[in-house]
């Protein structure tokens, strides 16, 4: 064989490993195979529990419901209507997410009989009076992001990914995340929130997964600890029900007023 054609043989069979993936690469293609795994459930349906804690450790509960809607090419929709206690019952929040462009959200409050838009500059402030901010209730979208792969590591007994994901929407309560992700199921285990002085604010941890319609992973219990203020928030989902055969009317403005 000629030999500059055995070398130029060579580089080519050489030349993918010449392009080693950055970290950001790697964040990312993480970030698309969760995507990837979660889509395809059309519509799903949950009930919830809210226990919130003081600093001093007392507790309030708040029950509510809440249904989602997939869309094709977009975010979610989601609709949570409150139920318990009765000073917030009929009070329910529908958000429309999106990727860079702001989410769409509105808020129902029936003791005045009427909608508020959530504005876009505000969704870091808190979700009815728990840790969730309004913005950590939205759907996340991969585009919502950048992303980089810091390392591995296991996390209570669960092999993970740790990626740094950094908002590209304007208005973020947060400067950076830092995400835990299952390598096997592809799904969140621990996020750390930054705020926007990049000290660390919250933590998020999921737990109790169970799997739907043999593919599906959701987290039956999620825990917030605000770790400026220290508060807490814990989450309770149960009765998953999938492809319910939502509509788009379902989640309308509308539909936000008769929610009771």
């Amino acid at each position: 064989m000629n030999k500059s054609v055995y070398f130029a043989l060579l580089l080519a069979l050489a030349a993918p490993a010449l392009h080693a993936e950055t970290p950001e690469e790697k964040g990312y293609a993480i970030a698309k195979e969760t995507e990837r795994r979660d889509s395809g459930f059309g519509d799903s349906s949950n009930d919830s529990l809210f226990i919130l804690r003081n600093a001093q450790g007392e507790e309030s509960i708040r029950e509510f419901s809440t249904k989602t809607l997939e869309v094709p090419d977009d975010g979610d929709k989601d609709l949570g209507i409150f139920l318990k206690p009765a000073d917030v019952n009929g009070t329910a929040v529908l958000t429309f997410s999106h990727g860079l462009k702001p989410d769409d959200q509105w808020l129902y409050l029936p003791e005045l009989k009427r909608v508020k838009r959530i504005s876009s500059v505000n969704k870091s402030g808190p979700f009815v009076g728990t840790e969730f901010a309004f913005e950590d209730i939205a759907s996340w979208e991969v585009d919502k992001y950048k992303y980089k792969y810091l390392r591995d590591e296991v996390l209570d007994g669960n092999d993970c990914f740790v990626v740094e994901n950094t908002p590209a929407y304007e208005y973020s309560g947060y400067a950076r995340q830092i995400e835990w992700v299952d390598k096997t199921i592809y799904q969140p285990r621990k996020i750390e929130f930054y705020d926007r002085k990049n000290t660390l604010l919250k933590t998020l941890t999921f737990s109790d997964y169970q799997q739907y319609l043999d593919r599906y992973w959701r987290a039956s219990k999620l825990d917030m600890v605000n770790h400026q203020n220290g508060k807490s928030t814990t989450l309770k989902r149960s009765n998953y029900r999938f492809r319910n055969g939502f509509q788009d009317s379902d989640f309308s403005e509308s539909a936000l007023k008769n929610v009771q």
